[in-house]
């Protein structure tokens, strides 16, 4: 029972009700699922309004989802493992597991059809910029540089295009960077390169060193990088805003490119999951590493991926070039994987200094609570996910329902 947790039952179930008035009924989201649980146990499973609006498939609790970079924490806790095993350190120049990118530059001037200018960097990339996105790496969607639009004719990055990952490692190595390791923060592919390198120092193939290591022993059964075999009619369909403040078709379920084996294994934003699996993932994260007696990273391990490790404990707002994160308000760093809170009070919402999160560009969000002992999770299927202040109002009325 939610006042057994801690929580004021009515304000729980008040979140619900604001979502179907504010974004459902008036057709503005598909569908929304809510899960909140603390010390443990699940507090409240809320859901509202369609998986697939042109079905009349209703929301359901195993309602799968593309995820997209909610796969970015997933894919850093796999490279941490290894971190922890010895056989790569954060320290480490990514040209070590990555020959190719020995030589890359900095962008001064040209273009992608014309030609680069480039300076050399002030120091080599190291992993950990890759874990933190100062790796001088960007987005083609960033809509911003020269580097940008590169990516962009290349498809850098693009979860649905053909071609491999060691494709894009490769078409990365003829690129400059955005700017020399360690000076900015930019949202990017970095967390896909992570990926490469569980592959590159595990030997193993990156999903199957995630099915292995973190989605059999956590019992995460549907999620992958692509709907499993007979469970397709659970995928939800995915949208956009239209013109007239409703949502259009982005990418319908029956049709879906997740419907089969990805051919680009992306650990920066491939993964689809249900709300279920992903606590299950998260709950993992707030105990410290480990769940039921199994320890999948240490706990100071995961002290240290939820630090900031901005330069100069710099905060994204003072760093970032981007255009576009999936953190958009003041008081928040970035660790390895997880931006986190640094001052509550800058951020204007309530919260606690040290809680960290992450969400995906289809408006799905997540974020682990260590002084509260909470986790919450908000799924839905909308593009881009800066649409709406979904994920703050959320966030916000979760923490308006604590009562203890």
């Amino acid at each position: 029972m939610p006042n057994e947790l801690g929580f004021h039952p009515d304000r729980l179930a008040r979140i619900d009700r604001f979502l179907a008035e504010k974004y459902v009924t008036p057709g503005k989201l598909p569908g929304t699922l809510t899960m909140v649980a603390r010390h443990g146990d699940i507090a409240h499973l809320g859901m509202t309004g369609h998986a697939d609006v042109e079905r009349g498939v209703a929301m359901s609790q195993d309602t799968i989802f593309r995820i997209y970079s909610m796969t970015k924490p997933v894919t850093s806790v796999a490279l941490m493992m290894l971190v922890e095993e010895g056989r790569i350190a954060l320290e480490d120049p990514v040209q070590r597991y990555i020959p190719e990118w020995k030589n890359l530059g900095v962008f001064v001037a040209g273009t992608h059809k014309l030609g680069f200018q480039t300076a050399p960097v002030k120091r080599p990339m190291q992993v950990v910029d890759l874990l933190r996105h100062t790796a001088g790496l960007t987005y083609g969607f960033q809509l911003r540089s020269n580097i940008d639009e590169a990516y962009r004719r290349e498809k850098i990055g693009e979860i649905e295009k053909a071609g491999t990952l060691a494709d894009m490692i490769a078409a990365l190595g003829k690129l400059p960077l955005e700017f020399s390791p360690g000076d900015a923060w930019n949202y990017s592919v970095a967390t896909d390169v992570c990926g490469w390198l569980v592959e590159v120092v595990s030997g193993q193939k990156f999903e199957d060193f995630l099915s292995e290591r973190l989605f059999v022993p956590l019992g995460m059964v549907d999620t992958g990088f692509h709907v499993g075999a007979g469970q397709g009619h659970r995928l939800a369909s995915c949208y956009q805003p239209n013109r007239t403040g409703g949502i259009a078709l982005q990418d319908d379920a029956a049709t879906s490119s997740f419907l089969k084996p990805a051919a680009f294994i992306s650990g920066g934003g491939g993964l689809v999951s249900t709300a279920g699996d992903y606590m299950k993932f998260a709950q993992m994260l707030l105990n410290g590493g480990s769940v039921d007696g199994h320890r999948y990273l240490g706990r100071k391990t995961l002290d240290l991926m939820t630090a900031n490790h901005l330069p100069g404990n710099g905060s994204i707002a003072s760093m970032s070039k981007s255009l576009f994160s999936e953190a958009a308000y003041d008081g928040i760093g970035f660790g390895l994987g997880f931006a986190t809170t640094m001052e509550s009070s800058r951020t204007l919402m309530p919260g606690s200094d040290g809680d960290f999160f992450w969400g995906g560009a289809a408006s799905t969000f997540f974020w682990v609570d260590p002084e509260e002992d909470l986790i919450g999770l908000f799924m839905t299927q909308l593009m881009p996910s800066s649409t709406y202040p979904v994920r703050r109002e959320v966030r916000t009325m979760v923490y308006a329902a604590l009562d203890d």
